[in-house]
C-alpha cells in the first residue's frame, strides 16, 4: 500500500461531480494513507463570459474567482478538494497546432502556478502526481511541477470521442512519454500505452462491493409491475457504447422475456424501435445507492455493448456490481471480457445472447452466485490502490536495472 506520501490528483473529473469516478474512488483510498489534494477542473472562458450560472459548484468556482472564498475545501484527514483561482482558455476548436499548443501551455501554466501555490501552502514536498488521462495538461505538468513522480492514468479510450481526437491522438502518446509510468484499468488499453512508455502496466478496477452486497432490499415498484423474466440493464443507455439493433432483435425474438433498462437515453435511445416494443421497459435515472435493488431482482443480467474504437478497451464497472450480487450475466465478448470468462456468458450477437440467457437460466444456482461473488470480492478499491503500489515499485526496478 502506498502510504505516507504527498499526493497531487489531476483529471477530467472534478470532485463535485455528481456521477462515480474511478478516480474519486482511488483517492478515496489514497486518502486513508496519505496527504492528498485533488484539483478541480476550472471554469473555462466560454462558460465563464456566458455568465450563466446555476450549478452550485460553478457558483463556488466563480466565488473563489472573484476571492469571496477559499479554494481549498477540507474533506478530513489530510485529504482536500482544491478549486483553482484560474480561467481555462477555450482552446480545442483550434485546428492550426502551433496556436493551440500556445494556449494548451498557457492553461497549463496557469494550472501548475495553482498547484504550487496549494502545494506550499500545505507543506507538500516531493509529492506524487497522478494525472487521471488529463492528456492536454499532462504534455507540461512535469515539467513545470517538477514532482518526485508522475504517473498517468488511462481508462478509456478517449481519443476516439471527436473534443479529445482532435489534439488528443498527438497529446497524449506525449504525455504517456513524459509520465515516469503509465497505469490502466484494462490489459488493451495497457498495450495500447506499451509502445510510448514501457513502464506502463494493467492495475485492474475496483468497485463499490459493500453497496453491491445488499441482500434485505426489498424490489422496487416500477420493477414489481413487470412480470414474467427479466433481463435488466443498468447504466447510461447511449448508442455509442450499447447494441440497440441487437436490443430490438432480442425483445422481438423473445416476447415472453422482459427487457429492463435502467437509466438516462441519448437521443438515439429515445427515437429507437425500443419505445414502440411492449416488453422493453425504460425505467429512468435512479441513485446510485438505489440500483443493488434493481440488479437483486432481474433473473439475468446483461451488458449488450456495442463493439468500437471507444468500447473495445473499456472495462465495464457494471459487470462487477452484477457479480457482486451474484447474479447471471451475459455480455458482449471483448478483450477485456476475457478477465471475467469464468464467471460471465460471453457472445456477440442476438443469437448468443438469446442462446447464453436461457444457459444462464437453466444453469443457475446457489453455487454458482457464491462463486461469482467471491470473484467480485477481489474487485475493491483497496486492491486497486495496492496494484498502483505494485506498478510504481516495479517500474522503479525496471529503471534500476
Amino acid at each position: 500500500m502506498i502510504k505516507g506520501k504527498d499526493i497531487v490528483i489531476v483529471g477530467m473529473q472534478s470532485w463535485d461531480i455528481s456521477i462515480g469516478s474511478n478516480c474519486k474512488n482511488i483517492a478515496a483510498v489514497l486518502a486513508q494513507h496519505n496527504r492528498v489534494i485533488y484539483v478541480n477542473v476550472p471554469l473555462d472562458r466560454k462558460k465563464f463570459l456566458k455568465r450563466r450560472f446555476t450549478d452550485p459548484n460553478d457558483l463556488r468556482r466563480l466565488s473563489v474567482l472573484k476571492g469571496r472564498s477559499s479554494g481549498l475545501v477540507d474533506l478530513g484527514n489530510a485529504f482536500w478538494s482544491f478549486y483553482p483561482k484560474m480561467v481555462f482558455e477555450s482552446a480545442n476548436w483550434i485546428k492550426n497546432k502551433k496556436v493551440y499548443d500556445y494556449f494548451n501551455r498557457l492553461n497549463t501554466k496557469r494550472l501548475a502556478s495553482e498547484i504550487r501555490r496549494i502545494a506550499q501552502e500545505l507543506g507538500f514536498s516531493d509529492y506524487i502526481l497522478f494525472n487521471d488521462s488529463s492528456m492536454f495538461r499532462g504534455v507540461y505538468l512535469k515539467e513545470l511541477l517538477e514532482p518526485a513522480l508522475n504517473i498517468y492514468y488511462i481508462r478509456d479510450n478517449l481519443i476516439t470521442q471527436d473534443y479529445f481526437k482532435r489534439h488528443g491522438v498527438r497529446l497524449e502518446p506525449e504525455t504517456m512519454r513524459s509520465a515516469d509510468l503509465v497505469v490502466s484499468n484494462s490489459p488493451y488499453l495497457r498495450d495500447y500505452a506499451k509502445p510510448y512508455n514501457r513502464h506502463a502496466y494493467y492495475v485492474g478496477q475496483g468497485c463499490d462491493l459493500e453497496l453491491f452486497s445488499q441482500n434485505g432490499v426489498q424490489e422496487p415498484q416500477d420493477l414489481a409491475t413487470i412480470h414474467g423474466v427479466k433481463i435488466g440493464y443498468i447504466g447510461f443507455l447511449t448508442e455509442m457504447r450499447l447494441d440497440i439493433e441487437l436490443l430490438v432483435e432480442l425483445a422481438k425474438a423473445r416476447a415472453d422475456w422482459q427487457l429492463v433498462l435502467v437509466g438516462p437515453e441519448d437521443g438515439a435511445f429515445k427515437r429507437s424501435a425500443l419505445h414502440h416494443l411492449p416488453n422493453v421497459h425504460f425505467l429512468g435515472s435512479k441513485n446510485v445507492d438505489e440500483l443493488p435493488a434493481y440488479i437483486k431482482y432481474f433473473d439475468v443480467c446483461m451488458n449488450p455493448q456495442l463493439v468500437n474504437d471507444l468500447t473495445i478497451g473499456n472495462y465495464p464497472r457494471k459487470i462487477d456490481e452484477y457479480l457482486a450480487m451474484g447474479k447471471p450475466t451475459v455480455a458482449t465478448q471483448t478483450p477485456t471480457m476475457e478477465i471475467f470468462k469464468d464467471h460471465v456468458y460471453l457472445g456477440e450477437t442476438a443469437t448468443d445472447y438469446i442462446q447464453l440467457i436461457e444457459r444462464a437460466l437453466e444453469e443457475n444456482s446457489e453455487d454458482r452466485e457464491q462463486r461469482r461473488m467471491a470473484f467480485a470480492q477481489g474487485h475493491t478499491w483497496e486492491n486497486n490502490v495496492l496494484e498502483i503500489g505494485r506498478a510504481i515499485e516495479r517500474a522503479k526496478q525496471e529503471k534500476a536495472s
